[in-house]
């Protein structure tokens, strides 16, 4: 088998509520692909109001906060369905670490959000901003986990990615 053949696809996200981590489950399920979660090493708060401000300081700081080790092989997977929360119009600080630290290239990249209202703001230029060389492809935006339309909205972005 050449190495074209053997890579795989990989759902990589991050989850603050259980929402990305609904829809992220869902893509894998629907792609066969393998899915891994970016943990920081420190929890962010539980508290909506004060996960809010923190997040608008880091943002704003470009922090980029530690992460718990993923165990994996990056260069096994080709496609990389990469999911956040929306924060401020941005990825979660998690995800910008992750990129920050692995600085991918030669990548597809298909980005997905969660948001609460704030559609998919400029997550799909800023995770292009850390993948140089990467092909990214449309960004799902779901609010909140998608409720009862959660499966029908990952299928017709699918189709429409040709995932």
């Amino acid at each position: 088998m050449s190495e074209q053949e053997g890579r795989r696809n990989l759902v990589l996200f991050y989850s603050w509520s259980g929402n990305t981590r609904k829809i992220a489950r869902l893509i894998a399920q629907k792609t066969g692909a393998d899915w891994k979660e970016i943990v920081p090493e420190q929890a962010y708060p539980s508290n909506y109001n004060t996960v809010v401000e923190q997040a608008k300081r880091e943002i704003q700081a470009r922090h980029y906060p530690a992460l718990r080790s993923i165990d994996m092989d990056w260069s096994a997977y080709e496609t990389v369905y990469l999911g956040t929360p929306n924060w401020w119009s941005t990825m979660a600080p998690p995800v910008a670490s992750f990129l920050h630290e692995v600085m991918p290239t030669d990548k597809v990249i298909v980005p997905f959000c969660t948001h609460g209202g704030g559609g998919g703001g400029h997550i799909a230029q800023d995770i292009a901003k850390y993948c140089i060389g990467c092909d990214v492809l449309p960004l799902l935006a779901v609010q909140e986990d998608g409720g009862s339309r959660a499966e029908r909205l990952v299928d017709q972005w699918l189709k429409r990615i040709g995932g």
